[in-house]
């Protein structure tokens, strides 16, 4: 281990040019906020009190397009902590507890091999289990002070009071006036709607003094010469429609860089104090970009970029983003812009973007825009989250900065379309995204080893195959329900199970046309298969049909005798199935919630679905 140490020592030494020992390396701090997109100042927004940030942007650069590439917190940590996008390691679902590949690390670990002090205060959430040397502490007390004399640092501060919790907290005395919101084109303009906006903003007036602290406190310790500092956001503001969808409004965060003068050599090439990079940079890059800081060669299986340090590469031409598993309701999307465009691939266009989620449902926006819909009171922009989705959209943030006019189906943009739909198609083949399995074959599939492996084992996962079924069951082409027919009859259980989800997005006209199929599918020895080909029969078929799917259905939400996965598949089928679901009523009623069974923070997922239908088939 020590010949190790000596060895990255003595190449950082040569990479910086000088004599250089462990002290010399450039200290490192990360300023993070929860749940806040670029509502700040220093990106234009007049309405935002923001000085503690603007400080740091009027000394450093911004980015101007900077992706979470995920819209959701744990997701998002999984992309930073491994430098891996969470599709290629099955954690794209939130709260997924999947496994790293044996030998491969959380980045800190790389850092602390090179002598960084390395501390986090305090919020982890990484999608990940946790295994080995991480921190050297994780804490609400974590902070660089524990260090030994001259010891570099990497620091980690995270806050939270701009949560999606915080901002529909009451009571709330509201500082920034709700008349001065600008409400975005795709939320009503109600009373309800600005207030949360405006609390909003007031939770990061209130974060950004938190800032402040940690900034008074290098300065206090005369370090603020010998660190890059960064802050950034883990993905778009915790208001419905930013927070859990991968739009622009849920990717876009604020990324601000400081690099002190004797580490210039070190900075973008575009860096100029007080200015504005158009570089594209994600989550993904930022674990190749600090160690890159460190003088350390990002790991090979890392699939970001380094837009800082030693190592720093060229800009990308795109930036990616993701959708699986929100809390307790399923749903598949891929997202990808240049910067100017924005394309969204929709793997299930038939369930509605605004899915139930109890936690998004306690915010008063929600509440208000669902019960706007519900009677009819909206316009087509402020409907659109509400009713199911198009196979795939498209966004010009020049002219549609809230992304709510489809330009999919205009040829004048046919080339963009397709430009950016390739995209998305290589970028899924080139990280073995394997989202395309049902959430239980991505941990059953593996056996001994980890999803990531199992994904890059073509023994295993025909990628090519299971993301062909995909797309032709997304593509929601008639034409197509032959070939999804005739998918029923493969080896490959995904493949199949994307057979029963393409007749199911055809509704009455897809049950038709695969009716046999659908009938044998439900004795298909996959579960997932079973459920969705219930979901067809139950939702679309006729009534013998229909009493065949709740048996099945009915088997496949006990959670103690089919796991979590497949419980919450099943019982968002039997949701879907709405009236002709209330024969189940009682066989639900006796079911248990599988909490103890459940993965770590996924305990109170099957209990929130059954509540949701205890009152649905109640009414």
């Amino acid at each position: 281990m020590m010949r190790y140490l000596l060895l990255i020592t003595f190449t950082s030494i040569l990479a910086y040019g000088s004599t250089l020992n462990a002290a010399d390396l450039p200290n490192i701090l990360w300023i993070t906020s929860e749940d806040n997109g670029p509502e700040l100042g220093c990106y234009g927004d007049t309405y935002a009190d923001s000085p503690n940030i603007d400080s740091i942007a009027a000394k450093g650069m911004k980015y101007k397009r900077a992706w979470s590439n995920a819209p959701v917190c744990a997701p998002a940590r999984t992309t930073i902590i491994s430098g891996i996008y969470p599709p290629a390691l099955g954690a794209e679902h939130m709260r997924s507890q999947t496994e790293l590949p044996e030998g491969f690390h959380m980045f800190p670990y790389y850092l602390h091999e090179a002598g960084y002090y390395c501390t986090n205060n305090s919020k982890e959430d990484y999608n990940l289990a946790k295994h080995g040397y991480v921190w050297d502490e994780s804490s609400r007390k974590a902070h660089w002070r524990g260090r030994k004399d001259g010891q570099p640092f990497f620091a980690v501060f995270n806050f939270t009071v701009s949560h999606e919790s915080q901002l529909r907290k009451r009571p709330h005395t509201p500082v920034h006036d709700p008349a001065g919101v600008r409400v975005p084109a795709y939320h009503p303009d109600t009373p309800e709607v600005r207030r949360d906006w405006a609390q909003y903003y007031d939770k990061i007036t209130e974060m950004d003094k938190q800032v402040g602290n940690v900034l008074a406190q290098l300065k206090q310790d005369g370090l603020d010469e010998d660190t890059i500092i960064f802050y950034y956001g883990d993905h778009g503001s915790g208001m419905p429609r930013s927070k859990r969808w991968p739009y622009d409004s849920g990717l876009h965060v604020p990324m601000i860089v400081h690099v002190p003068e004797k580490y210039k050599k070190l900075a973008p090439k575009e860096y100029e104090v007080g200015g504005t990079s158009e570089r594209l940079v994600g989550f993904i890059d930022l674990a190749p970009t600090v160690l890159s800081l460190a003088g350390i060669e990002p790991k090979e299986w890392m699939q970001g970029d380094a837009f800082m340090g030693q190592y720093q590469t060229k800009p990308p031409k795109y930036m990616f983003g993701f959708r699986g598993r929100m809390d307790e309701r399923y749903d598949m999307l891929r997202t990808c812009t240049d910067g100017q465009f924005v394309y969204v691939k929709n793997y299930m266009p038939h369930k509605i973007y605004g899915q139930h989620i109890d936690y998004m449902f306690q915010t008063p926006t929600t509440q208000v825009w669902k019960k706007m819909y519900d009677e009819g009171k909206l316009n087509e922009a402020q409907s659109h989250f509400w009713q199911v989705k198009p196979s795939q959209e498209l966004y010009d943030l020049t002219t549609d900065p809230d992304e709510v006019n489809n330009l999919a189906g205009d040829s004048r943009y046919a080339e963009k379309l397709k430009e950016l739909r390739t995209a998305v198609l290589n970028w899924q083949k080139e990280i073995h995204d394997i989202g395309f399995l049902p959430e239980n074959q991505i941990h059953s599939r593996s056996g001994k080893k980890s999803p990531y492996e199992m994904g890059h084992d073509a023994s295993l996962y025909d990628l090519d195959g299971v993301m062909n079924a995909a797309l032709l069951a997304s593509s929601l082409d008639p034409k197509a329900l032959p070939k999804i027919k005739s998918e029923f009859a493969s080896s490959d259980a995904a493949v199949r199970y994307w057979a029963a989800m393409g007749v199911l997005m055809q509704s009455e006209s897809g049950v038709k046309a695969a009716h046999e199929q659908l009938q044998a599918a439900l004795q298909d020895d996959s579960p997932s298969v079973r459920c969705i080909a219930a979901e067809a029969l139950g939702r679309y078929g006729s009534q013998e049909d229909v009493k065949l799917a709740l048996d099945t259905l009915g088997k496949l939400a006990d959670p103690t005798e089919n796991g979590v996965y497949v419980s919450m598949l099943a019982l968002n089928s039997i949701d879907a199935m709405d009236e002709k679901a209330k024969p189940l009523a009682s066989v639900l009623a006796k079911l248990p919630d599988g909490a103890k069974q459940a993965p770590p923070r996924t305990g109170g997922y099957v209990p929130r679905l059954l509540q949701d239908l205890k009152k649905k088939l109640s009414q």
